[in-house]
């Protein structure tokens, strides 16, 4: 792998986070297609894309205030999940099991942020 991002374990399950997102939004109504799906999508990238901004040829600090804007994406997230489920776009069962991995991919994140010395 060319980057170092790319060997990081937060950002390959953030990238594969995309994915279960991108498909759970397929099924929402074109009425949401700017609305909530726009941003529950745009927020699930910023995760992956501000771990990989953040890792390249900044400093430790450039890096942890990035990794920091990726945990702020990932809240982001869970807040549109809850959305979702109170607009019925998604069931119980989808928002345990999404809700559940960007827990683990916030706290990664915060793992890799208190990793790094200031």
């Amino acid at each position: 792998m060319a980057f170092k991002f790319e060997e990081l374990k937060v950002w390959q399950r953030a990238v594969n986070f995309t994915l279960a997102i991108h498909e759970t939004t397929r099924h929402f109504p074109k009425e949401e297609m700017f609305i909530l799906t726009s941003q529950i999508k745009r927020a699930t990238d910023s995760i992956a894309l501000n771990i990989a901004e953040g890792s390249t040829g900044q400093s430790k600090r450039e890096f942890r205030r990035f990794l920091g804007y990726a945990a702020r994406s990932g809240i982001e997230v869970v807040s549109c999940l809850h959305i979702a489920l109170k607009r019925s776009l998604i069931n119980q069962e989808q928002f345990k099991e999404l809700y559940q991995e960007i827990t683990e991919i916030i706290k990664m994140i915060f793992g890799l942020k208190n990793s790094i010395k200031k």
